[in-house]
């Protein structure tokens, strides 16, 4: 995405967002996330930018120990009645960060960076690489990106990187990582009644022991 004339201020930004709805999300997990943790054994989870919850949530309810951290306080409140009202809060801790500033403790078996774009000031390959160090020793990597975006919104400026590029942005040792995924896959979405199908860029890596 384009960097120029992005607001610094990533809290006030995602507040007012937040603020000015109900909902923002769908409350569904990501599908990608579904179809890379269907062959994970449960372990530790950190969701990057977890919004509203519903991956978190979705992660919790099979097992996994997540840490869930959103910039908006807002979507934290949701986030966390939800879980309550689904008996899991025990099972997520969420966590308030900027992560152009914090992260949160600890390492994990699964980082899931979902979307892990902003239109306000995100400093994206810093937090990314930050993330990879934090992958347990045989733990997984994801990131889901935006591969292009849906005709009504071509006339905002939008630029995404290629999934090698990203790759290659992650800086990581390629002899202590093995790639279970790196693919564009489809993905059909349907506002005001006009539907489009757009491709998701796939990221899943693998950390060795």
């Amino acid at each position: 995405m384009d960097s120029s004339c992005k607001p610094d201020d990533a809290q006030q930004f995602w507040e007012d967002r937040y603020s000015s709805t109900e909902r923002v999300w769908s409350g569904r997990v990501n599908p990608r996330l579904a179809e890379v943790v269907a062959d994970l054994p449960p372990g530790r989870a950190l969701d990057l930018g977890c919004g509203e919850g519903a991956d978190a949530l979705w992660l919790a309810d099979r097992g996994w120990q997540v840490v869930a951290v959103d910039v908006s306080d807002t979507a934290l409140q949701r986030a966390r009645a939800a879980a309550s009202e689904r008996n899991m809060a025990s099972h997520i801790d969420f966590e308030r960060h900027n992560l152009n500033e914090t992260f949160p403790q600890g390492m994990f078996d699964l980082i899931s960076a979902q979307y892990f774009h902003s239109p306000a000031r995100l400093d994206r390959e810093d937090v990314l690489r930050h993330a990879a160090e934090r992958v347990n020793p045989g733990g997984v990597l994801l990131i889901v990106d935006h591969g292009a975006v849906p005709p009504w919104a071509q006339h905002h400026d939008h630029s995404f990187l290629g999934i090698e590029e990203v790759i290659a942005s992650l800086r990581l040792d390629s002899t202590a990582w093995t790639r279970l995924r790196a693919e564009a896959v489809e993905r059909e979405m349907t506002v005001n009644g006009e539907t489009a199908r757009v491709p998701d860029h796939v990221i899943a890596l693998r950390r060795g022991r």
